[in-house]
């Protein structure tokens, strides 16, 4: 609620700085959302204004071989980095809080590189070192990748999580005879859940919507959904790109509804007594 002892000038700032917030939003929210209504279009061009209404584009989407098999990749690739990524990164989390050491910065720095260094160089360095080895255009390759980019961010939302985690819950566990592995599983995974999945989705979101590295080290037949969306951008531009990008609009509002939850819960879980 707006401050009643505010003068009329700073009334008028104030909302003139939420008018020009809300104006910079929409403008750029506004690609995204123009994206929409051309994906229930009934012509075969993406132009305003629509010809007519109609759902051909997504049935086209969900029959065509090649969109079918880009699904399916996407959905064999992300669930399996997004395992791997969540599994490395909680325990390297998790190591790096509990113990101090020299160099632990420097460790730190090249876990969460790949965050930094660009995409298209990790892509050329990444076929420059499997494809001698034979290792490129296969699932193996392309879920090892994806997972490599996804550690980061396992590894700085468990990190945060573990900030506010009582260490004294898991010595106390000790002292009644629970092994490492046990007092882990049973006293601190759960407590620290919500920022295993929060980095998890963030993995899965990343890995899934990954086109880089995927041109380089994907045939074929191992093409995912970008991979699929950008071929069709170069070839043919088909409204059935624009349905493809509408499911992908729709799953990051999932996503972010999802980690907003998770954040309020994780908020809570370091609240409580």
């Amino acid at each position: 609620m707006l401050n009643p002892t505010l003068s009329p000038i700073e009334r008028v700032w104030h909302y003139t700085l939420r008018v020009f917030c809300a104006l910079v939003l929409l403008f750029l929210l506004l690609p995204v959302l123009v994206i929409i209504p051309l994906s229930f279009n009934d012509g075969a061009f993406l132009v305003y204004p629509l010809t007519g209404v109609s759902l051909r584009w997504y049935h086209d989407l969900f029959s065509a071989p090649e969109w079918i098999r880009s699904f399916k990749n996407s959905l064999i690739v992300a669930p399996a980095a997004t395992a791997l990524a969540m599994t490395l990164g909680t325990l390297a989390a998790v190591g790096l809080t509990r113990a101090e050491f020299r160099g632990k910065s420097l460790i730190m720095f090249v876990l969460i590189s790949p965050m930094v260094v660009p995409v298209v160089i990790i892509g050329v360095a990444s076929y420059l070192f499997f494809a001698p080895l034979g290792m490129d255009n296969s699932y193996l390759t392309l879920i090892l990748e994806h997972a490599a980019l996804g550690v980061p961010f396992v590894i700085i939302t468990v990190t945060a999580t573990l900030q506010g985690y009582n260490h004294n819950l898991t010595r106390a566990a000790a002292s009644l005879g629970a092994a490492p592995l046990i007092a882990f599983c049973r006293v601190t995974l759960p407590l620290i859940a919500p920022g295993v999945i929060s980095g998890a989705l963030f993995a899965f979101a990343t890995s899934f919507d990954e086109v880089v590295v995927t041109l380089f080290l994907a045939g074929p037949e191992q093409a995912t959904l970008p991979r699929q969306m950008f071929s069709g951008i170069r070839e043919n531009l088909s409204p059935t790109i624009a349905a493809a990008a509408t499911l992908l609009i729709g799953f990051s509002i999932v996503l972010l509804l999802t980690l907003e939850w998770l954040r309020g819960r994780i908020e809570r879980l370091q609240s409580a007594p």
